[in-house]
């Protein structure tokens, strides 16, 4: 395996960071309140960068996540390129391809999903019947992309008949609402639940390496209070303690990269991913939480104060630990998933 970007995606995800670090700064953000900084989607959008994920990857993908989430950016990025962009390409017909793809790649046109399916949505010849309690940034979307009860997929717009978006508030601004379905009329994508299935493994990917980017951020706020604020006379990073816990949050950075790295690289090459994405999504969730918490912890009392940087950080670290699930169901899902590869090779059920 080899992880290093090709040339493309090393542009986009240095394009990215320069846009991420010229607009998404703390100002800017306190500003947004909970939406989406229109200004900054405009900007990303006008650098073509969403519609170059068709040829960067999913591990292209994963690089712009990164950098959107050492500045906890607020656009719709993540769920545009996986709900969206790359479900549309990988399941939909010809004309699906050459009527929804423009306006996601320029960004007039936002794509979420309500995925993972709880069996909260019911399909009966054609029409939805449902209510998903919250999708991220729903309210910013054209359309949004439903899993049923029995994981067929639907592309729903926001504003058909019998479709109702109820504004809710996350722990992180991410613009969710919640979804309700009486009777409306879906658009089917792809074929049965394997459908459903690889665009599930494909967000699992995408949302770890956003976590990778967010706790790279927290680290970094805390390694820059830590060197600059004194205790006794001397830097607070100069404490074992304080060490050790910083060491431990960049371990935990680096794992969940390199998982996310690692799923993604396979999907670009038509390999199975299911049990990468898995495994990434888990140390996403659960050492993501780790990684926030520590950056938090280690700005002290100054990590009580809820405009600082880092609390944002936090903030988004606890939602996508949310998002991706909690880790004892995705270990839960990668045992089933093993034992059943298992079983199909010949070895012991």
């Amino acid at each position: 395996m080899d992880f290093t970007p090709s040339e493309e995606q090393a542009a986009a995800q240095g394009l990215a960071a320069r846009i991420f670090d010229d607009l998404s700064t703390h100002e800017r953000l306190l500003s947004a309140g909970t939406g989406t900084d229109a200004g900054l989607w405009k900007e990303l959008c006008t650098a073509g960068l969403p519609g170059a994920v068709e040829n960067i990857g999913l591990l292209g993908l994963v690089l712009l996540l990164e950098e959107q989430g050492r500045t906890t950016a607020q656009v719709p990025l993540a769920a545009t390129c996986v709900y969206g962009l790359l479900a549309v390409a990988e399941h939909g017909t010809p004309e699906q391809r050459e009527r929804l793809l423009p306006a996601l790649r320029d960004g007039t046109a936002v794509a979420t999903g309500a995925l993972p399916a709880r069996g909260g949505v019911r399909a009966v010849d054609g029409a939805l019947y449902g209510v998903v309690p919250w999708v991220p940034w729903l309210r910013d979307a054209t359309w949004v992309l439903v899993a049923d009860a029995d994981r067929a997929l639907w592309i729903v717009e926001t504003g058909a008949p019998g479709v109702t978006v109820v504004p809710v508030e996350t722990t992180a601004p991410w613009s969710a609402g919640r979804l309700g379905l009486d009777g409306v009329r879906g658009e089917p994508l792809g074929t049965g639940p394997g459908a459903c299935a690889a665009v599930l493994t494909a967000s699992r990917t995408a949302f770890a390496g956003l976590q990778a980017g967010v706790c790279a951020g927290s680290l970094a706020w805390a390694v820059r209070h830590t060197t600059t604020r004194e205790q006794f006379g001397r830097p607070l990073s100069t404490n074992q303690g304080v060490l050790l816990r910083a060491a431990d949050a960049h371990m935990d950075t680096e794992a969940i990269r390199v998982t996310a790295y690692e799923a993604a690289w396979r999907r670009d090459r038509q390999l199975n991913y299911e049990a990468q994405a898995l495994t990434a999504a888990w140390w996403a969730s659960e050492a993501g939480r780790r990684v926030v918490h520590a950056g938090q912890h280690l700005h002290g009392g100054t990590g009580a104060d809820l405009d600082h940087p880092v609390h944002r950080h936090f903030l988004w670290g606890r939602q996508l630990d949310a998002y991706l699930g909690c880790g004892a169901e995705l270990l839960e899902e990668l045992g089933l998933l093993l034992a059943g590869d298992r079983y199909r090779s010949g070895g012991t059920p």
